[in-house]
């Protein structure tokens, strides 16, 4: 199957005009013409009653979708990849709500399907290198919005009593890539760590004045600062307007389109965001490839809900 066809809704639903055109191009992709049991990997399965497949060594019978996020669902493929394409190709998502209305179902079905999908934004391990930015961002609610009843005192600046840091990497290039993660809290133990782990020694991190990243310096790197507390935002190459671009990005994206994320689910948003900046320069059609490439494997409830 050429995906490359898939540069609109029109074309993909075209394409995929029926269930049994959804199921023949998951056959094909996962098995080829030789169809492997999910259950004991015996070879040349045959087609069984309604489509479904029978192992001649195991005897069992099972669908195209096992092992596949598609598994054991009760909505159509149509509807799955609709929701694959529209949440890839919108540039802040899509909501549950205005999903469920476009293709139908109820609102938490919806929601379901859209947090199976962002599974498959879960960011590759990557090791930057060259000109690197990091800084950390405060997901939360805005005190003076709030009733003067529920105001907490002492949440200014990088306070996370009320609000949860996200720290990320932005690496600079003609195609910038960026990576970013939940965090508890911004401590030197819980960053350091990060920093090492993903950046190579040797590499330029530009960072603001925060006295986390001080230590920088004597772990092998070049590390300059730029100090806004003095309203100096770019210094040469010292800056870090590239990833705060991209957190203006995923701040339009939850303020925007979802409106409130809960901490239970902020990595899943993050991914998200993470994942769209990072492929924001191939087509449509190449990110539903890669994200119908990675939905044939399995995700329940309970891994969503954790």
């Amino acid at each position: 199957m050429d995906m490359s066809r898939f540069n609109s809704l029109v074309e993909l639903l075209a394409y995929f005009k029926d269930e049994g055109a959804c199921r023949r191009v998951i056959v094909q992709s996962r098995w080829g013409d030789d169809v492997i049991c999910p259950y004991c990997g015996g070879h040349h399965c045959k087609v069984g009653y309604k489509g479904r497949f029978v192992c001649p060594y195991c005897k069992n019978k099972f669908s195209c979708t096992v092992g596949t996020i598609f598994e054991n669902t009760k909505v159509s493929l149509r509807k799955w990849f609709t929701a694959m394409y529209l949440i890839s190709s919108h540039k802040k998502g899509i909501s549950s709500n205005q999903l469920a209305r476009d293709i139908r179902v109820t609102q938490k079905t919806a929601w379901y399907m859209l947090h199976k999908i962002r599974t498959l934004f879960c960011q590759e391990e990557m090791v930057l290198d060259g000109d690197i930015e990091l800084d950390e961002v405060y997901i939360g609610g805005r005190e003076y919005l709030k009733h003067k009843s529920k105001k907490v005192a002492g949440t200014q600046g990088r306070s996370t009593k009320t609000k949860t840091p996200v720290f990320g990497l932005m690496q600079r290039g003609k195609t910038s890539r960026v990576m970013a993660c939940v965090i508890p809290n911004t401590s030197r133990s819980t960053v350091l760590p990060i920093v090492a782990h993903i950046c190579k020694p040797g590499s330029h991190l530009y960072t603001d004045e925060a006295s986390t990243y001080f230590p920088l310096s004597t772990m092998g790197y070049d590390h300059k600062v730029v100090n806004h507390k003095v309203s100096q935002y770019v210094s040469g190459r010292v800056y870090t307007n590239t990833i705060e671009g991209f957190w203006g990005h995923m701040k339009r994206m939850i303020m925007g389109i979802y409106h409130k994320v809960s901490v239970t689910h902020l990595q899943a948003y993050v991914d998200e965001s993470v994942w769209r900046w990072n492929h924001r320069n191939i087509s449509e059609s190449s990110r539903f490839k890669i994200m119908f490439t990675r939905s044939l494997h399995r995700v329940t409830y309970g891994m969503i809900a954790a």
